[in-house]
Formats: structure tokens, C-alpha cells, sequence
């Protein structure tokens, strides 16, 4: 007897267009929590094909500071798509930051890697 279903294929394009960022941050002082607002807006106006977002905070973990080489808070890190890229500051200057990470997107909603 043969099984009757097959394994459903991989959209590995979609996988790949995941957005990965580590947004670094100092407990909950002013510029953190500005840098973290203005990066939840920047990922729904501007990364529609997915992103993730993952949030250090480094008077809680001072040791995770080694592991992107922050020397300044808050750090955006795009971890992924490679290679990896960071921007310092509150995030509030949204060209600034696409044009840092190198992202930016496309009419369709496709994340092009610049």
C-alpha cells in the first residue's frame, strides 16, 4: 500500500524573504522604546513579505553585547537576509534606516536586498 498524500512542497523564496532584526535597547529608557515603536512601524509599512524581530535588552543581558560587537544603544541589527547590517539611533528616520539595513521595498510587497 502507498500513502495517499504526498509532502506539500517548500516555498523556499519564502523563506528567504524573512526579514531577521535584533533590535538592542537599554532597558526601557526613552530612545529605546522610541527605536522599538519606530521599528514596528518601518516592518508593517515597508517589509510585507515577513519579518521577525527580536528584542535585547542589555541591562538585562550586557553579555549578548558581544554578540553583534554593540558599542552604542539602540542598535538595529539585520541579521537576515545576509550579509549582516546595523543601524544606531532611534530609528525615526525611516529612509535612513531601509537605506542602512540596504532593504527596501517593492510595489508588489517583494523585499529586495540592495
Amino acid at each position: 500500500m502507498t500513502p495517499e498524500s504526498s509532502p506539500e512542497p517548500v516555498d523556499s523564496a519564502q523563506e528567504t524573504e524573512v526579514c531577521q532584526l535584533r533590535l538592542y535597547v537599554a532597558g526601557q529608557s526613552p530612545k529605546s522604546l522610541k527605536a522599538l515603536v519606530n521599528l514596528k512601524r518601518l516592518c508593517d509599512e515597508h517589509l510585507h513579505t515577513g519579518y521577525e524581530i527580536e528584542v535585547v535588552d542589555l541591562v538585562e543581558n550586557p553579555q549578548r553585547a558581544a554578540d553583534d560587537e554593540i558599542i552604542a544603544l539602540p542598535t538595529l541589527v539585520r541579521r537576515l537576509p545576509a550579509p549582516l547590517r546595523k543601524v544606531i539611533g532611534d530609528l525615526s528616520d525611516t529612509e535612513r534606516v531601509l537605506c542602512g539595513l540596504q532593504l527596501s521595498p517593492m510595489e508588489n510587497g517583494a523585499l529586495v536586498d540592495g
